[in-house]
Parts: C-alpha cells; sequence; structure tokens
C-alpha cells in the first residue's frame, strides 16, 4: 500500500520534510512582532527618503522651467534683434539706391 514512499526514497523525504519545517518556521518569523517592527522602521525610511528625493525633484524642476523661460526670452530677444538690423540693412540700400528712372 505505502510502495510509493520506497519509490520516493529516504533522502526525498528528508528534503521534503525539511522544506516544510523552513516553510513553517519562515512563515512564523516572518509574521512575528520583532519582524513587523523592522518592517515598519523599514517602509518609514523608505517614505521619508521619497520625501527627500521628490523635494529634490521638485528644485530642479522649477530650476529647469527658469532655465527654459530665460532661453525663450534670449531666442526671442535675438530674433527681435536681427530682425531690426535686416530692416535698417533695407534702409540703407533703399537710400543708395535712384528712386526714379530718370536720376539713372
Amino acid at each position: 500500500m505505502f510502495d510509493f514512499i520506497e519509490k520516493i526514497g529516504g533522502k526525498n523525504m528528508g528534503i521534503f520534510a525539511a522544506g516544510v519545517f523552513f516553510g513553517t518556521a519562515g512563515v512564523k518569523l516572518l509574521s512575528s512582532k520583532d519582524a513587523k517592527k523592522c518592517y515598519t522602521n523599514c517602509t518609514a525610511a523608505v517614505l521619508r527618503a521619497k520625501d527627500c528625493v521628490m523635494k529634490t525633484v521638485t528644485a530642479i524642476q522649477e530650476n529647469v522651467e527658469d532655465i527654459y523661460a530665460e532661453a525663450q526670452q534670449i531666442n526671442e530677444d535675438r530674433a527681435a534683434g536681427e530682425e531690426a538690423a535686416v530692416c535698417e540693412d533695407e534702409a540703407e540700400q533703399d537710400e543708395g539706391a535712384p528712386e526714379s528712372a530718370a536720376e539713372l
């Protein structure tokens, strides 16, 4: 009737029994008060680290927004200066050119 035990072997049964023992002991260990206290402290540390990282990210994001706004303003000023220079060049060219065919 218990021929399957002979087929499995004593070594495999021992490994199985050890696995059950360590599994049960592990569950007891992981659900103990000390383990819960450790989990709570670790979670609190992670939350503190998250807050620190989020403050840093917010500061960096604000700085990047400022840099982007200043860069846009520089480009707008530069484009306005180039447009003014082009208008001046056109005005100088118009002054030097004859206005009518009679002046030729």
